[in-house]
């Protein structure tokens, strides 16, 4: 075996490292020297790719980790100012599941979570879950409107194993984050397509959420076509913090060609007259849940 190693972080807990490498998976730490210094952020995460010493003793270590690509993180106030903890580091599309029925779909919250994947420059996927439980028609009602707008969406159903093999084609070879609401199914989905996938990653996630004394777990989940899966359980935690209420139409693609056609530079796209965008409502160019989301968002409601 070579004194180094290039592989991918897919587990983490405790100090100890799991990492993916070409010769099998190696547990390590991270070299003390990698956590000198101020720190405005996770220093390492699951997806993160590094360097591993190999002649180290008993324990190999992280010697150097890689630039990210992209991320997936939250930020949180610190007592040394804002601290940003990475999720999942260089995920490669972030998937939002959401059920057509059962729960009834709260599209506000996934209109929350597809600006949230535009600010971090995450391509986002749509699935559309248990569309055996309504009719076609009504799932379209539902969701049908977001592939007008450039998102990717699937319907699905794994009772029915409907938009199973897509959706596993669109899953294979990539990171994926993961996220939606308790009760669309998700865990049920996975294990669609493949076969104890969604028990495994509902495990550590609930490990994870049992209560604030629990030590935190990352994981990736291997896929057997290739890639990973990631579950993010704290998605619905993250704010739109960082976003100023005067930036959010920037994030409705709908809305943006539109903007510099209103009367008011600084329009709120509420009640000026002169608006574009309340032209665009008005006349059916611009769906009216997804103006709703944009008004509650404004008003800084929740979902």
């Amino acid at each position: 075996m070579a004194d180094t190693l290039r592989g991918r972080i897919i587990r983490s807990q405790s100090g100890f490292f799991t990492v993916a490498t070409a010769e099998g998976e190696i547990t390590a730490h991270l070299r003390g020297r990698l956590k000198q210094g101020a720190k405005t952020g996770d220093l390492i995460a699951v997806g993160d790719w590094v360097e591993l010493a190999l002649n180290t003793g008993d324990t190999p270590m992280i010697d150097r980790v890689e630039e990210r690509q992209s991320k997936f993180s939250r930020m949180a106030p610190s007592a040394r100012g804002v601290y940003e903890q990475i999720i999942v580091a260089n995920p490669d599309q972030a998937v939002f599941v959401f059920a057509c029925a059962d729960p009834t779909p709260k599209t506000r919250m996934l209109d929350r979570f597809l600006i949230i994947a535009e600010e971090q420059g995450l391509p986002p996927l749509v699935v559309a879950n248990k569309t055996d439980l309504v009719a076609f028609g009504e799932a379209e009602k539902l969701f049908g409107h977001y592939p007008e707008l450039g998102y990717k969406l699937i319907y699905t159903s794994a009772k029915a194993g409907r938009g199973v093999d897509e959706l596993r084609r669109a899953l294979a070879g990539k990171l994926s984050v993961f996220a939606g609401p308790s009760g669309v199914g998700k865990s049920t989905l996975l294990n669609a397509v493949q076969p104890g996938l969604g028990l495994a990653v509902s495990a550590v996630s609930e490990a994870t959420g049992k209560g604030k004394h629990t030590t935190t777990v990352r994981e990736l989940f291997a896929l057997e076509g290739g890639g990973y899966v990631a579950d993010t359980p704290g998605l619905k935690a993250l704010a739109l913090w960082d976003i100023e209420p005067e930036e959010l139409d920037a994030y409705f693609p709908e809305m943006v060609p539109l903007v510099p056609q209103c009367q008011w530079s600084n329009c709120t796209h509420i009640e000026e007259t002169g608006c574009a965008v309340l032209a665009a409502v008005e006349d059916g160019r611009i769906h009216p849940a997804r103006y709703d989301s944009y008004v509650k968002l404004r008003a800084g409601e929740g979902d």
